[in-house]
C-alpha cells in the first residue's frame, strides 16, 4: 500500500469517526403565522417563601421586588401565619381569647405595598389554642396539632378574616386565597386518623370564612405527593363543603412510590407534570370539574445542590410544555433563601430553595424565570419536546430550547438548526444564554475561593459577572443554528 493511499484511509476514517462522534443536528421549522392556542404564564405567577415572619425582613422584600421584576409575581406562599411569633392568639388569665394582628397586617401591607397579594396558608396552631403539644422538627417550632376547641377556632378564623375585610375591603381580599394547613398527610398534622380530622379541621375553616363574606376563596387539601384529592373532593360534595380552589404539592424529587403508588421507572424530569396530570384529571372527573388547580409547592431535585446549579433553570422550561394546560398556578418553593427551615443559613451557596440566595445573589434560576418570562402569550406547534415557540401580541416569535442532562448522567452538546417562515429571512433576533460561562454566579464564586460569608463588594461582583448577557444576531436566509451545552438553557427573541 502507497503512503498516499495510507493518507487517504486515514483521513476517511477520521472522518467517519467524528461523524459518529459528534451530535447530529436537529431541524426544526417554525411558522410564524400559524395558528396558536393561549399560553398563560402559570409558573410565574405565585412563588414560596420562607414563613410568614420572615417577610417582614429587608432582604425578604428587596429579593421580592428583585423576583417581581423580571416575572409576572403576583401571589406568595408562606407557612405559620398563625405561629406564636406572630402574636395573633393569646388567653387572658381567665381563659378568655385575646387576639393581636398587629404584626398580620405589617405582613399583609409589605406584601401588597410592593404589588404581590398572599396566599393565606392557614397554619400553624398558636400553642393555648392546641389540642395537645406537637412540635415539628423544624427550627422554628410549629405546633402541628389540632385545636382543643372548634368553637374557638372558629372564632379566630371569622376574627382574622372579618378584620382583614375591614382594614383591606372585601373586594380586595376577595382576590386572595386561603389555603387551610399545610401537608396534613404527612408530618405537619397530629390529628388521628390523620384524613377524617383534617376534613374537620377544613369543613370548619371554610365555612368560618365564607361566613365573614362568601366572595373569600378557600381551598385545600394542601397536601404532600398529590395526595387526598379525590377523598377531599368527595367528601366536600357530601358535607356541601365550600372548596374554590385545589392545592396539592409535588417535588421531581418525591418517588414514583410516594406520588403514584407505584415502582415505575418514572424520569425525575417528568414526576411533576405527571403528578399534576393525574391530579387535573381526579378534579375533572370530581363533583367540583371545573375548580382550578394550583400546585403550591414544586421545585427541582435537591441532590448534588442542583437547586444552585444551570440545572435548575433548564428543568424549569422543561417542566412548562409537559404542565402546560393542567394546571392554573404552579408555586415554586421559594422565590429566595431567606428561609429557615433547618436553622440559619450557614453558607451563600447551599441548595437552597430560592431563586436568589443569601445576600442578594441572583442564582441560574432567577436568570431562568426572567428569561421565561419573555415568551409570548400564545403557544405555537413545534416538533419538540425541547423547545418552546411562542408569540407576542405584535407578532415576534420567542423561542426557548434546552439541553436537560438528567442528575447523574453525563449528556452531550446538543446542535439546533430553527427554520422560521412567516418572518423576513433576515430577521433580527436578540439571544440570552444561561450555560457554564453564561449567567452563573458559581463561576465566579469558585475564583474568589468560595466564601462562607461573601462581602458586599463580592456579591456586587457576583451579580454584575452573572447578568445576563445578550447579543444581537440575525436569521442566515430565514434559519438560526445554535449549540446547547449540557444543561443550557438558550432564549431567541426574533422581531416580526
Amino acid at each position: 500500500m502507497t503512503a498516499r493511499v495510507q493518507i487517504a484511509l486515514t483521513q476517511i476514517l477520521l472522518v467517519l469517526a467524528l461523524s459518529f462522534s459528534a451530535p447530529a443536528q436537529e431541524v426544526l421549522n417554525v411558522d410564524a403565522n400559524a395558528n396558536a392556542r393561549p399560553f398563560p404564564h402559570f409558573w410565574e405567577q405565585m412563588f414560596g417563601s420562607g414563613r410568614a415572619i420572615l417577610s417582614l425582613r429587608d432582604s425578604y422584600r428587596e429579593d421580592l421586588r428583585e423576583v417581581k421584576q423580571v416575572t409576572e409575581f403576583r401571589y406568595v406562599r408562606f407557612h405559620a401565619i398563625l405561629h406564636d411569633e406572630v402574636g395573633v392568639y393569646d388567653e387572658d388569665e381567665h381563659g378568655n381569647p385575646v387576639y393581636n394582628f398587629s404584626y398580620v397586617d405589617q405582613i399583609e401591607d409589605g406584601l401588597l405595598q410592593n404589588g404581590v397579594r398572599p396566599v393565606v396558608e392557614i397554619s400553624f396552631m398558636p400553642r393555648k389554642l392546641a389540642a395537645k403539644e406537637a412540635i415539628h422538627p423544624f427550627w422554628y417550632k410549629e405546633n402541628v396539632s389540632p385545636p382543643k376547641s372548634y368553637e374557638r377556632w372558629d372564632d379566630l378564623i371569622r376574627r382574622m378574616a372579618q378584620h382583614l375585610v375591614d382594614r383591606y375591603g372585601v373586594d380586595e381580599v376577595a382576590q386572595w386565597y386561603f389555603e387551610v394547613w399545610n401537608e396534613p398527610n404527612i408530618d405537619f398534622w397530629s390529628g388521628e386518623p390523620k384524613q377524617a380530622t383534617y376534613f374537620e379541621l377544613y369543613d370548619h375553616t371554610a365555612r368560618a370564612l365564607k361566613s365573614v363574606n362568601p366572595r373569600l376563596r378557600v381551598g385545600g387539601p394542601a397536601t404532600a405527593a398529590a395526595g387526598w384529592v379525590p377523598e377531599f373532593l368527595a367528601h366536600a360534595a357530601k358535607e356541601h363543603v365550600p372548596v374554590d380552589f385545589v392545592s396539592s404539592h409535588g417535588y421531581a424529587d418525591d418517588t414514583p412510590q410516594n406520588l403514584f403508588h407505584t415502582n415505575a421507572d418514572i424520569p425525575v424530569s417528568e414526576r411533576v407534570c405527571r403528578a399534576i396530570m393525574m391530579v387535573h384529571e381526579q378534579i375533572g372527573a370530581s363533583a367540583f370539574p371545573n375548580i382550578p388547580l394550583f400546585w403550591t409547592e414544586w421545585n427541582v431535585p435537591g441532590k448534588d445542590e442542583a437547586r444552585d446549579t444551570i440545572y435548575a433553570p433548564a428543568a424549569l422550561a422543561n417542566t412548562i410544555p409537559q404542565c402546560d394546560g393542567s394546571v392554573a398556578m404552579m408555586s415554586w418553593w421559594t422565590f429566595d433563601d431567606v428561609f429557615e427551615e433547618q436553622g440559619v443559613v450557614r453558607n451563600a451557596f447551599h441548595g437552597g430553595f430560592g431563586l436568589i440566595a443569601a445576600g442578594g445573589i441572583r442564582k441560574p434560576t432567577y436568570y431562568g424565570f426572567a428569561l421565561l418570562h419573555k415568551l409570548g402569550d400564545e403557544r405555537l406547534p413545534v416538533d419538540s419536546r425541547d423547545v418552546l415557540v411562542t408569540r407576542h401580541n405584535d407578532g415576534r416569535i420567542v423561542v426557548a430550547a434546552w439541553n436537560l442532562v438528567e442528575l447523574g448522567e453525563t449528556g452531550t452538546t446538543r446542535k439546533l438548526r430553527i427554520n422560521f417562515r412567516g418572518v423576513p429571512r433576515d430577521a433580527k433576533v436578540t439571544v440570552n444564554r444561561i450555560d457554564e460561562t453564561h449567567s452563573n454566579p458559581l463561576a465566579t464564586y469558585k475564583t474568589m475561593g468560595e466564601p462562607q460569608y461573601p462581602t458586599r463588594a463580592q456579591i456586587d461582583k457576583l451579580n454584575l459577572t452573572s447578568k445576563l448577557q445578550p447579543t444581537e444576531e440575525s436569521l442566515q436566509n430565514g434559519a438560526f443554528e445554535l449549540e446547547l451545552q449540557r444543561n443550557a438553557l438558550i432564549v431567541l427573541e426574533v422581531s416580526k
